[in-house]
C-alpha cells in the first residue's frame, strides 16, 4: 500500500462516522496476526479493540483460519430458503446448548443491527393477532442497539450518532438509565422509571429491549444486575418479552460466557454477533422460545416476514462453530480473569488523575471515563506513534483486547492510554 493508494482512500472511500471531505487520518494495515497489526510500513501495533469487541481469540487464529479453508472447498454460499447445510446445524446446536435452556429456536443474520431489526420484528409478529396496539417498545437511556433505522429507534435518542434522525424514527419509551453501579450499592428507587412506564403503557409496549450490564457505544456503562433482575420481573407480570441484545457483550466478554448471567435471568429473545465468527466474518443470530416461535407461526402469515441473502452463510457458520469450540474448552475463563485483574492492578490508581471523570473495568472491558471530550486525530496519532491501537470516542478512552493478550502487550496498552492524559491538547 503506497502513498497514491492513501490519497485514493481519502478521496473516494468512506469510513464510520467519518467525513468524505474532510476525513480522519487512516492508518495502513497490511496484515494481523494474534494481537498485532502490521503498518505498511512494517511497524507492529497492539491492538487494545479487538476490531470492535470481534476479534477474542486474536488474528490469523489457526483453528479459525483452518475451518474456514475446509469449508470453502465444500460451499461458500448457498440460499438458506428450502436448503440447510451442516454448518448451520452445527452452529445452532451449540448455540443451543451455549444459551438459556429457553431459547430453543434460531434465526441466523448477517450483522448485529440486522439482528435487532429481526428481534424486534418477532416481538410485533408476537402479538399481530391479538394485540394491534401493541406496537411500541420500551429502553433504557444511553443504550445502542445498532445504526439501521429500528434498531436506531430503541437506542438513547439524544446521542449523537443518531438524534439526526430523531424526527424520522419511531418514538418508544426510554426509562431512565440505572444510577447503580456494578459491584457498588443498589439504588432501590432505581428501577421507578422504569417501572412507571411499563405500568402506564403495558397496553402498548411489543417488548423490552436493553443491553444487559454493559451499556456499549451509548456511553460504556456497566450498570448493577438487580436492574436487570427486577426488569425481567415486570416483564414476566405484564407478559411483555424481554430482548436482551449481547452483541457486544456475548460469548465471555463481561466475565461470563452471557452478560445475563450475572443478574441469573432468562431472555425471550437473545441477540448475538461481533465476537460469533471470532471475528473473522460477519454473522448474528437471534435465538428465542418456543412459545413466542409458535405464536409466530400461528398469526398471519404463518412465517417470521425476514429473509437476508446471506443468512446462514456457510463459510460463517463453520468458523463460528470452530470458535465456539474453543470457547467451550474454557480457556478464556482464565484468560479473561487474568487481564481484568492486570486492569485493576494497573489502571484503578490513576482513577483521581486531573483528566479522570471515573474508571470502569468489568472483565476484559476498561474505560476511562475523562472529564473532557477527546480530540480524536490527535490522540490517535500519539497511540499509534506508541505502538498501541485504540480508538476513542467522545470522552472515553476504552480497550477490550483479545482474551490472548500476553501481560507485556497489556501493560503497555494501559501505559500508553495513561500517559495520554497528561497532554492537554488532545482534550477539547
Amino acid at each position: 500500500m503506497d502513498k497514491n493508494d492513501l490519497i485514493f482512500n481519502s478521496r473516494h472511500i468512506w469510513h464510520p462516522y467519518d467525513s468524505i471531505i474532510n476525513p480522519l487520518p487512516c492508518y495502513p494495515i497490511v496484515s494481523a496476526k494474534g494481537v498485532f497489526l502490521t503498518l505498511s510500513n512494517g511497524r507492529k501495533l497492539i491492538d487494545g479493540m479487538s476490531s470492535w469487541w470481534a476479534t477474542i481469540h486474536g488474528y490469523n487464529n489457526p483453528r479459525l483460519n483452518q475451518a474456514l479453508k475446509n469449508q470453502i472447498k465444500n460451499v461458500s454460499h448457498i440460499m438458506f430458503g428450502g436448503i440447510v447445510h451442516p454448518p448451520a446445524i452445527s452452529l445452532c446446536k451449540k448455540l443451543i446448548s451455549m444459551t438459556d435452556r429457553k431459547l430453543e429456536h434460531i434465526f441466523l443474520a448477517d450483522s448485529g443491527s440486522v439482528a435487532i431489526e429481526i428481534a424486534m420484528k418477532m416481538a410485533l409478529q408476537y402479538w399481530k393477532k391479538k394485540d394491534f396496539k401493541k406496537r411500541f417498545f420500551l429502553t433504557i437511556k444511553n443504550g445502542y442497539h445498532g445504526d439501521t433505522f429500528s434498531a436506531m429507534s430503541v437506542s438513547d435518542p439524544e446521542n449523537s450518532i443518531h438524534k439526526l434522525y430523531r424526527n424520522y424514527l419511531p418514538i418508544h419509551f426510554f426509562a431512565d438509565s440505572p444510577k447503580s453501579k456494578f459491584g457498588g450499592e443498589w439504588i432501590k428507587n432505581d428501577i421507578n422509571s422504569f417501572e412507571i412506564l411499563i405500568k402506564k403503557n403495558f397496553k402498548k409496549i411489543a417488548a423490552v429491549i436493553l443491553e444487559p450490564i454493559v451499556q456499549g457505544a451509548g456511553g460504556m456503562r456497566f450498570y448493577h444486575p438487580t436492574y436487570l433482575k427486577k426488569v425481567r420481573l415486570f416483564c414476566t407480570y405484564y407478559k411483555i418479552p424481554l430482548i436482551l441484545d449481547e452483541i457486544a457483550t456475548g460469548f465471555g466478554r463481561t466475565g461470563k460466557l452471557f452478560a445475563y448471567e450475572y443478574a441469573d435471568v432468562s431472555p425471550d429473545i437473545l441477540c448475538l454477533g461481533k465476537a460469533i465468527t471470532g471475528g473473522t466474518l460477519t454473522l448474528s443470530a437471534v435465538l428465542t422460545t418456543k412459545k413466542i416461535s409458535k405464536k409466530i407461526s400461528n398469526n398471519y402469515p404463518g412465517c417470521l416476514m425476514h429473509g437476508p441473502t446471506f443468512m446462514a452463510n456457510p463459510l460463517a457458520c463453520a468458523v463460528a462453530t470452530e470458535n465456539l469450540n474453543i470457547l467451550q474448552e474454557n480457556k478464556w475463563k482464565k484468560q479473561v480473569f487474568n487481564i481484568n485483574k492486570i486492569l485493576y492492578k494497573y489502571l484503578l490508581p490513576i482513577k483521581n488523575h486531573p483528566m479522570v471523570d471515573d474508571i470502569r473495568i468489568l472483565g476484559a472491558i476498561a474505560v476511562i471515563d475523562c472529564k473532557k471530550e477527546i480530540n480524536i486525530e490527535k490522540i490517535q496519532q500519539f497511540f499509534v506513534k506508541n505502538g498501541v491501537w485504540i480508538r476513542p470516542f467522545k470522552k472515553l478512552i476504552y480497550i477490550m483486547p483479545a482474551y490472548i493478550i500476553d501481560k507485556k502487550s497489556l501493560k503497555k496498552l494501559i501505559s500508553v492510554m495513561i500517559k495520554s492524559l497528561n497532554y492537554y491538547f488532545f482534550f477539547i
